[in-house]
C-alpha cells in the first residue's frame, strides 16, 4: 500500500519528494504578506516526523546555517519518515536581525500561544499547532545572545528516556541538564508528547563553522537515533553531562579582559578574567566560585557591575571536554568545507 502524502498548510507532499510550504502569518502594515516557510522532505518508507527548528530567536543565525544544509544533505539519500526543516521561525526578527518580535516579546517565552493573543502569543500558537503537533521529535537551534558566545552544548531534561538518548546521540561536547524555561518552546512540546532537545552554539549575528558542522553532524545522529537514517557503527566520544551551571558576574563596572576560553576547565578560585577602570588604577580579579567548565562568556568587553560574564559548567571532571573540542577542530581542519551536492533519492 502506498504511503500517503503529509498533509501540512494546506498542501499534501507526496512520498518521496520534498517542497517548501509556506503558513501565512501576519501581514506587514504595508500590505507585505509574511509566511512562515517549512521545507518538508517526504520519505518514500515509513518512519518517525521530525522538526528541526532554527531563528526562534530572529538574530541566531547558526541554525539557519545548519538546517540550509542539512536540506541539501546526501545522508537524507535514504530517509524514513518526514522531515520538517524550518530554519526560520521568527521570520519578523530575522529580517530586523532583531531576537525579538516588532511587539518586543521573546517568542521563546511565548509557547503554548494563543490565536487571540498579542503577536508573539499567535506566532507560536501556529508554530505550535501546524509543525510541532505534527511531529513525533523536534530539535531546537540556538545561539547565545548578541556579544555572548556559547560553546557547543545540548540542553535536555535528561530525567525522560527518549531526550536522554537523543541529547547523548547529538555528539556536542557537553551536555547540561535543563528541564527549560516557562513559555519556551521544549516545555509546550513536551506537554503535548513531544520530546525536544536543544543545540546552544557560537554567537548572535555571526556563522562559526565548528558550531554549525557539530550541530549539523549532531541532527543527523538524533535522525540515525531515532530511526530516520541507518545506524552506523563508527564509535562515538559521550559528551561530558554537567547538572548544573553559574554565572560568574563584573564585580565594578570597567573594561574586561579575558584568560580563559570556551571549553576551558577551571578550579574554584582559578582566575577567569580581569575588570579594570581606563586608566588601570583599579583592577579586580574575577574568579571562578565553583570546579567547572566555561561553557558561555561575554564578548563585548564594556561592563557593568553585576553583568553576567563568564558560565561555568559544573564538574569536578571537565578534562574529556577539551579532547572532544581538539577532536571536532581537527575534524574541521580535515574535512572539506561542504559535502558535494547531491540529487534527493528518496
Amino acid at each position: 500500500m502506498k504511503r500517503p502524502g503529509f498533509e501540512i498548510g494546506g498542501v499534501s507532499v507526496s512520498p518521496g519528494s520534498h517542497r517548501t510550504v509556506d503558513i501565512p502569518l501576519a501581514g506587514l502594515y504595508t500590505h507585505t504578506p509574511v509566511a512562515l516557510p517549512v521545507h518538508v522532505i517526504h520519505g518514500k518508507r515509513e518512519g518517525p516526523v521530525l522538526f528541526v527548528s532554527g531563528a526562534l530567536h530572529g538574530d541566531e543565525i547558526n541554525g539557519v546555517e545548519i538546517i540550509r544544509r542539512l536540506i541539501r544533505s546526501p545522508a537524507l539519500g535514504k530517509l524514513r519518515g518526514t522531515l520538517l526543516a524550518v530554519p526560520i521561525v521568527n521570520v519578523f526578527g530575522f529580517h530586523n536581525r532583531s531576537r525579538y518580535l516588532p511587539d518586543r516579546r521573546d517568542l521563546n517565552r511565548s509557547f503554548p500561544g494563543s490565536e487571540r493573543g498579542s503577536m508573539a502569543s499567535r506566532v507560536a500558537n501556529m508554530f505550535l499547532r501546524e509543525v510541532v503537533e505534527r511531529a513525533d521529535f523536534g530539535v531546537d537551534l540556538h545561539t547565545a545572545a548578541i556579544h555572548r558566545d556559547n560553546l557547543p552544548q545540548v540542553r535536555a531534561d535528561l530525567s525522560d528516556a527518549t531526550i536522554e538518548r537523543m541529547a547523548m546521540a547529538f555528539g556536542a561536547p557537553v551536555v547540561i541538564q535543563s528541564e527549560g524555561v516557562a513559555g519556551s518552546l521544549r516545555i509546550a512540546a513536551s506537554r503535548i508528547g513531544v520530546p525536544v532537545v536543544l543545540y546552544e552554539a557560537g554567537e548572535a549575528l555571526r556563522f562559526d563553522e565548528l558550531c554549525i558542522r557539530t550541530g549539523l553532524r549532531g541532527v543527523v545522529e538524533v535522525m540515525r537515533t531515532i530511526g530516520m537514517l541507518s545506524a552506523h557503527t563508527r564509535p562515538r566520544r559521550v559528551p561530558t553531562v554537567l547538572r548544573s551551571s553559574s554565572w560568574m558576574r563584573a564585580p565594578q563596572s570597567g573594561i574586561l579582559r579575558s584568560v580563559v576560553g570556551l571549553g576551558t576547565p577551571v578550579g574554584k578560585g582559578d582566575t577567569l578574567g580581569i575588570v579594570s577602570d581606563p586608566f588601570g588604577e583599579r583592577e579586580i580579579e574575577i574568579k571562578s566560585s565553583v570546579d567547572g567548565v566555561i561553557i558561555g562568556r561575554a564578548n563585548l568587553p564594556l561592563v557593568f557591575e553585576g553583568e553576567a560574564l563568564f558560565h561555568v559548567g559544573r564538574s569536578a571532571s571537565v578534562e574529556s571536554v577539551e579532547e572532544h573540542l581538539g577532536e571536532l577542530q581537527q575534524g574541521l581542519d580535515e574535512a572539506p568545507l561542504e559535502a558535494p551536492d547531491e540529487p534527493f533519492i528518496l
